[in-house]
């Protein structure tokens, strides 16, 4: 049989699963394709949770990957409210919650990552929460709006763009942070002062260096997050960002290597020849930066489903690219492109206070990343330098006269 005939079974159906399922017709897969869900609705784009869905600016329409009626029309066997449960890779055969079985000749594990939820007391109330999925979203929309208070544990780009849409509801905001200062993890404490003076500006208020240790309720309702020092935050709802971890037990159990997340190569295949895995669930190389490494975002996504993809049907790998992702907040527009692996140095270009700059994250003459804030150019330049690996003049990057496109000349 040609693996053009093969039948594909895809477990998960996010960004990446679903963003497959229609590259392997586009591709010309002829065989059976099955697309195992755990949701009620068709793959969607999640980065706009935090921000348009909860604003009311979207819905899961606006935000499917396709029709619904583009799964049937391509011969995609979609299956929603569906888990895989077990994974027999002998027989090659998945379990489903249903109670049925499923025979593959591929699987691609696409399972995504879950948020962590904190073991606190109180956790269980009504109203402590996190966002990964719609039904999150819709449950967090509808408790923000005038008066309501939310409180949001973590000081990461989930909860912040979570309070900017609070804000923009009418509802009063508190992020509380375990750190020294937000974004403690992810970013420079240039980034991380400028987005905390932004949002402050909107009326987001900050208690950084505290630690949760649970929440408080009435009649089942979360009323407070309390804290170490004795203190309680008071709120109507609480949101907890502090990260998310892999879902990759399915692999675990049927004996695949995982590190942080399951381990693939380039081709986003696993130990197992007939098994690839792709999205949040892998730890992936990033060939840029000579490491594996666990990735949560669209990029993510879209480059693994195209290797998976790729190698199914036969085609030439994509090229190697530089990693991006991005996160909106008020008017602001952050894009990230890159790692800053081994960063040595970093260089500001443009005009923090006037909120367009970027954060150039340098090895010697090398950009390894870049931050940029209503700066697309800084962006999509900085990327391309990050990918072609080739040093620039920083003498001339500092200078926001010279065009990006003169620095990467």
């Amino acid at each position: 049989m040609s693996q053009l005939d093969a039948h594909v079974v895809i477990l998960g159906a996010g960004h990446a699963g679903g963003t497959l399922a229609a590259l392997l017709r586009q591709y010309g897969h002829t065989g059976a394709i099955t697309l195992i869900g755990d949701e009620p609705i068709a793959p969607y784009q999640r980065p706009p949770l935090s921000k348009a869905w909860l604003k009311g600016e979207a819905d899961a329409d606006s935000l499917a990957l396709k029709p619904t009626e583009f799964y049937p029309a391509n011969r995609i066997d979609f299956r929603p409210n569906v888990t895989a449960l077990s994974l027999d890779r002998a027989a090659k055969t998945v379990s489903l919650s249903d109670g049925s079985s499923l025979a593959y000749d591929i699987a691609v594990i696409a399972t995504g990552a879950r948020a962590i939820q904190l073991p606190l007391p109180g956790a269980d109330l009504e109203g402590v929460q996190v966002l990964r999925t719609a039904a999150d979203a819709e449950k967090l929309k509808a408790a923000l709006g005038p008066g309501k208070h939310l409180a949001v544990v973590g000081g990461g780009y989930i909860g912040l763009e979570a309070a900017a849409s609070a804000r923009a509801l009418g509802a009063e905001a508190v992020v509380l942070e375990r750190e020294p200062r937000i974004l403690a993890r992810v970013a420079v404490e240039t980034l991380s002062s400028f987005f905390q003076a932004y949002h402050e500006a909107r009326g987001v208020t900050f208690q950084c260096s505290v630690n949760v240790t649970g929440f408080e309720g009435k009649d089942g309702k979360v009323t407070g997050v309390t804290l170490s020092d004795g203190r309680v935050v008071p709120c109507d709802i609480a949101l907890v960002g502090v990260g998310a971890r892999p879902n990759d037990a399915l692999a675990k159990d049927a004996g695949l290597p995982c590190e942080r997340g399951i381990v693939v190569d380039l081709e986003a295949r696993t130990a197992d020849p007939s098994i690839f895995a792709i999205g949040d669930v892998t730890y992936r190389p990033l060939p840029t930066y000579d490491r594996s490494f666990f990735l949560e975002s669209v990029f993510n996504a879209l480059d693994q489903a195209k290797q998976a993809a790729c190698a199914i049907t036969g085609r030439a790998a994509p090229p190697v690219e530089a990693p991006w992702n991005w996160s909106d907040q008020y008017d602001l527009k952050l894009q990230i492109g890159g790692m800053p692996f081994d960063a040595d140095t970093t260089l500001v270009r443009g005009d923090i206070a006037a909120a367009k700059f970027a954060i150039f994250h340098l090895k010697g003459q090398q950009i390894q990343a870049v931050e940029a804030v209503n700066a697309p150019p800084e962006f999509m330049m900085g990327r391309q330098l990050i990918a072609n690996r080739k040093p620039v003049d920083l003498v001339k990057l500092a200078d926001p006269s010279i065009s990006m496109k003169e620095v990467a000349a």
